[in-house]
């Protein structure tokens, strides 16, 4: 997937506002034509057809990428490394899931964003677990809504995400300082984090329409990996995980014991070697 950096319109860093207009008038794809795009570069590794898919949805990493500038970092990095994920999404992209790539492709777009921003938001690296990266990120949202965080809004955060207060402590006082520029601008050159205005960093994003439909579309998308995984398990696991996990009112072990004619232990057998089995077969839709 490399070359097809190479064939891209023009590079974010050359002009954003040139960029824009140069991904804007490259056309969307209807449904058919992505699939059979995706089938192409799944089938037969056509390069073309893999940089169709990527430079039609240029505009929608664009698009997330703006959603990032209140970290201080150049917009034009931050689209670069969304379209290194929607490269990779289109590289793993399963066309015979019935979802639309853009569904498909939002994880990785912001997964890639994300990891930039950790490696380059502050010097001293300020999350290097996992459960620091979640928080990171969402006390980040917290402090945007509620300024400096009280006692009890500490141990809340901390309860909520699964770690210290301590921690929480620590990332808010990160996250309420800043690094001095390593380099001072050049003279005529404008700070790009200097002119960046509260109003961007302080709204509030969680009602954005664009933002509720990937969130949508994405549980959509998840929901028919668990269904095609559950297939591929013999009818008695199905039902068994169905009864015991899915449907709104969970069955006993007793009471499948008794409709299947076996002991409690044989179903909770059954039911730990069905979620293993499960658990592989999604791993390999999203290999």
């Amino acid at each position: 997937m490399t070359s097809l950096t190479l064939a891209l319109p023009t590079t974010p860093k050359s002009s954003i506002e040139g960029y824009a207009k140069a991904i804007k008038g490259i056309p969307l794809l209807s449904v058919e034509d992505e699939q059979a795009l995706a089938i192409r570069y799944q089938g037969e590794q056509d390069l073309e057809a893999a940089r169709l898919l990527v430079m039609s949805h240029l505009r929608f990493v664009m698009h997330i990428a703006n959603t990032y500038k209140g970290y201080g970092l150049s917009q034009a990095d931050l689209i670069q490394e969304g379209n290194i994920g929607l490269m990779k999404a289109v590289k793993r992209f399963n066309p015979s899931l019935g979802v639309r790539l853009v569904s498909f492709a939002v994880h990785w777009i912001r997964a890639e964003i994300h990891e930039y921003i950790l490696r380059n938001w502050r010097i001293v690296k300020v999350a290097t677990t996992k459960s620091q990266r979640k928080l990171f990120f969402n006390l980040r949202s917290s402090k945007k809504r509620w300024g400096w965080l009280t006692s009890l809004e500490v141990e809340k955060v901390a309860r909520d995400l699964g770690v210290s207060t301590k921690d929480v402590l620590e990332m808010e006082m990160r996250l309420s300082t800043h690094d001095l520029s390593f380099e001072s601008p050049m003279d005529g050159e404008e700070d790009e984090t200097d002119s960046i205005s509260p109003s961007v960093y302080l709204e509030d994003h969680r009602y954005d329409p664009s933002l509720l439909i990937e969130q949508h579309e994405w549980e959509t998308h998840s929901q028919t990996q668990l269904h095609q995984a559950l297939k591929q398990l013999d009818l008695r696991s199905q039902d068994i995980l169905q009864k015991r996990w899915l449907n709104p009112e969970k069955v006993t072990l007793q009471v499948l014991a008794e409709y299947y004619q076996v002991s409690a232990e044989r179903i909770r057998q059954i039911e730990n070697t069905a979620i293993k089995k499960l658990k592989q077969n999604l791993n390999l839709f999203n290999q």
